[in-house]
């Protein structure tokens, strides 16, 4: 169960580093800026434990950036380390439907956590902005998928 849970996290580290690719190349492309729902949700989490980030002004907004970005490689990771206890049932499936579960239930876990803290309405997006979380979890969930079975 320990090397199905470190392939997985193995995966998903993989995974992160495609979704990241991808939204920084989109990020290059249209010129868009990094988006602020992380370091928005690392501050209302904060607030709800009643913990102090230390710090003030710039100082404190670049600790908020870090631990937003620090949870996203945790989200990924840990996802991935999920999926490896997964991994007989997902490499029985074809490579683009495990992607396509992996990457969606990313999607899923991490917009519903942002719409829970009110961050954000997924209703309320444009076909861009549904593009620009889509398309990077999707490379998410493949490049974990095909981690997890050149890892096996």
């Amino acid at each position: 169960m320990f090397s199905a849970l470190v392939r997985g996290a193995l995966a998903g580290a993989a995974g992160t580093t495609a979704l990241n690719a991808v939204t920084y190349a989109d990020m290059s492309w249209r010129a868009r800026p990094a988006s602020e729902t992380p370091q928005q949700a690392v501050e209302k989490l904060a607030d709800q434990a009643g913990v102090e980030i230390p710090g003030s002004g710039d100082e404190k907004q670049n600790r908020v950036a870090g631990l937003g970005s620090l949870s996203g490689l945790a989200t990924g990771v840990g996802v991935g380390a999920a999926a490896g206890l997964l991994g007989p049932v997902l490499r029985h499936l074809p490579v683009v439907v495990s992607g396509v579960l992996l990457g969606g239930g990313v999607m899923a876990a991490t917009d519903g956590s942002l719409v829970k803290l009110g961050l954000t309405d997924p209703a309320q997006w444009s076909t861009q902005d549904w593009l620009s979380d889509a398309v990077p979890h999707l490379a998410y969930g493949l490049v974990t998928a095909i981690a997890l079975r050149a890892l096996k």
